[in-house]
C-alpha cells in the first residue's frame, strides 16, 4: 500500500431509526405470567430431575428467564439442573462451555442449581436420511428436558424451523459429536432435517415445555412464551415469521462498504449476521441480498466471544489487532463442525483503520470517493444508530423511519490511524 494518495473519505453523518419496540416492563413477571400457562398438573411429587437446556446466544435477559424457569420448576416440586446446549461452542470443552453460560450471569452461584457440561453424548434414533442424532449424556440421565432459546432467523440457511427450540433440541444438545453428525448430512439433506429430527426427539425425550423467546429491532426481550411439546414444532414456525418481522435491518441497498466495529460470537453465530449484512458463503449455498454489500470492513473482535472468530472469512478486509485477537483453536473447532472451514479463513488485514478503509474504497470501483455509499454499524445487534455516508442523504430524508441526528462532518481519524469509537446511545 506504499506510494498512495492521501484516503479523501466523504462526508459522514449519524442516523437513528426507529424499530418495532418491545412492549415488555418486567422480564421476571412476563416469565411467570407465561409459565402460569403450564398445566397445574405438570409437577412432581418425588423430586424428578429436570435438564434445562441453555445455549451459547447473548440473548437479552437470558439469566432473569433462567432463573425464573428454575424456581418455577422447583415450586411445582422438580430438581432442575442446567445443561449447556450448544453444540461445538466454548471450545467444545465442558469448562469452555460453563465460561460461555457465566458470561451471561448463569453460573451454580447465581442460578443456585448444578450445570453439568460434560461433553458425552448417546445415540438415541436414526433419522431417514441415515444420521444418527445424538443427545447429551447428562440431559438422558434427567427425568425431564426443558429448552430455552431465542427464536431468530438462521444466518446459514432458510426454512420453516430455522434457530431456536428445535434447533437446540436436536443440535445444541448433541454436542460436538451430534452437531457434527448434523451438519454433515445437512450438506446434501439441507438444514431442513432439523424439523423431522425434532418430530423424532419429541416421542424420545421427556420434554416438560420448551420457553420461546423473541428480541425487537433494539434487541430486547419482546415475547416469552412456555410451549408444550405437542405444540412446539407448530408453535416456533408461526414465531420464527414474528420474529423476523421485528428484527432490525440497514435500510439500504447497494451498498459499497460495510463498517462493522464489533464482531463476535455473542453477536452472531457467525459473528455478523448474515440476515443482517446480506452476505453468507457456505458449502449449502452462498447468499447475496440487500444491502448488496462490495466491501465489509471487520473492526474489532468483541470481547465476549473468546477469541472465537468464526464468520471472519465472509468479511473482505479486516485489522491486524482483530487477528491477533483470534484463538484459532476456537475458531477451527467451531468452522470444521459447522463444515464451514471458509468462513475461519482469515482476510487481508492492516494495522490501522485508515489503511483497511483505503484498500476498501480502491477495490469498490468508485472512481470519485465522495460517491461512496458506506454504512457503519457498531454491531449486526446493534442498529439503532448508524453513520452514513453523504450519498444516502436523499434517501435518509425520504425514509420516515430514519432521522439524522448529527451534521454532516469529515471522517476523521486519530493519529493512530483509526476511527474514534462509535458511541451508539442504545
Amino acid at each position: 500500500m506504499n506510494n498512495r494518495l492521501p484516503l479523501i473519505f466523504p462526508e459522514m453523518a449519524f442516523v437513528r431509526q426507529k424499530f418495532f419496540m418491545s412492549g415488555i416492563q418486567n422480564v421476571s413477571e412476563a416469565v411467570r405470567a407465561s409459565l402460569d400457562s403450564i398445566p397445574r398438573n405438570l409437577q412432581s411429587t418425588n423430586g424428578e430431575t429436570v435438564a434445562v437446556a441453555v445455549g451459547s446466544r447473548n440473548i437479552d435477559n437470558l439469566h432473569i428467564v433462567v432463573d425464573q424457569c428454575l424456581r418455577f420448576l422447583e415450586q411445582r416440586g422438580f430438581k432442575p439442573f442446567i445443561v449447556p446446549a450448544m453444540g461445538s461452542h466454548g471450545g467444545a470443552t465442558a469448562a469452555g462451555q460453563k465460561a460461555v453460560l457465566a458470561k451471561y450471569q448463569v453460573t451454580e452461584e447465581k442460578m443456585k442449581v448444578p450445570i453439568v457440561a460434560d461433553m458425552e453424548t448417546q445415540s438415541v434414533a436414526t433419522h431417514l436420511s441415515g444420521f444418527n442424532i445424538y443427545i447429551s449424556k447428562a440431559a438422558l440421565a434427567a427425568d425431564h428436558l426443558v429448552m430455552i432459546n431465542r427464536i431468530k432467523p438462521h444466518t446459514k440457511f432458510k426454512a420453516d424451523i430455522e434457530s431456536g427450540l428445535c434447533k437446540m433440541m436436536t443440535i445444541g444438545l448433541g454436542k460436538d459429536r451430534g452437531a457434527s453428525e448434523f451438519h454433515r448430512y445437512a450438506v446434501n439433506h439441507t438444514f431442513r432435517i432439523i424439523e423431522g429430527a425434532a418430530e423424532i426427539l419429541l416421542k424420545k425425550l421427556n420434554v416438560l415445555f420448551g420457553i420461546a423467546l423473541l428480541e425487537d429491532g433494539y434487541g430486547n426481550l419482546a415475547n416469552i412464551e412456555a410451549i408444550c411439546p405437542d405444540q412446539l414444532i407448530g408453535r416456533e414456525k408461526i414465531l420464527l415469521q414474528k420474529a423476523f418481522n421485528m428484527m432490525g435491518n440497514i435500510p439500504f441497498d447497494f451498498l459499497d462498504i460495510l463498517i462493522i466495529d464489533y464482531f463476535g460470537k455473542d453477536i452472531s453465530g457467525i459473528g455478523m449476521d448474515s440476515n443482517i449484512t446480506g452476505r453468507h458463503r457456505d458449502i449449502v449455498g452462498d447468499i447475496k441480498i440487500a444491502p448488496n454489500v462490495k466491501r465489509i470492513f471487520v473492526r474489532e473482535l468483541s470481547p465476549g466471544s473468546d477469541g472465537n472468530a468464526n464468520g471472519i472469512g465472509l468479511a473482505d478486509i479486516t485489522t491486524c489487532r482483530l487477528v491477533d485477537r483470534i484463538d484459532i483453536e476456537k475458531t477451527y473447532v467451531n468452522a470444521v463442525t459447522a463444515i464451514s472451514p471458509e468462513k475461519a479463513a482469515i482476510p487481508i488485514h492492516f494495522e490501522t483503520d485508515e489503511m483497511c478503509l483505503d484498500a476498501c474504497a480502491r477495490t469498490t470501483g468508485v472512481a470519485n470517493y465522495n460517491d461512496l455509499r458506506v454504512v457503519r454499524v457498531k454491531s449486526t445487534a446493534s442498529l439503532k444508530k448508524l453513520q452514513v455516508s453523504r450519498s444516502l442523504e436523499k434517501e435518509v430524508l425520504d425514509n420516515p423511519n430514519l432521522s439524522l441526528v448529527s451534521p454532516w462532518q469529515k471522517f476523521l481519524f486519530n493519529e493512530s490511524g483509526n476511527l474514534s469509537e462509535f458511541v451508539s446511545d442504545e
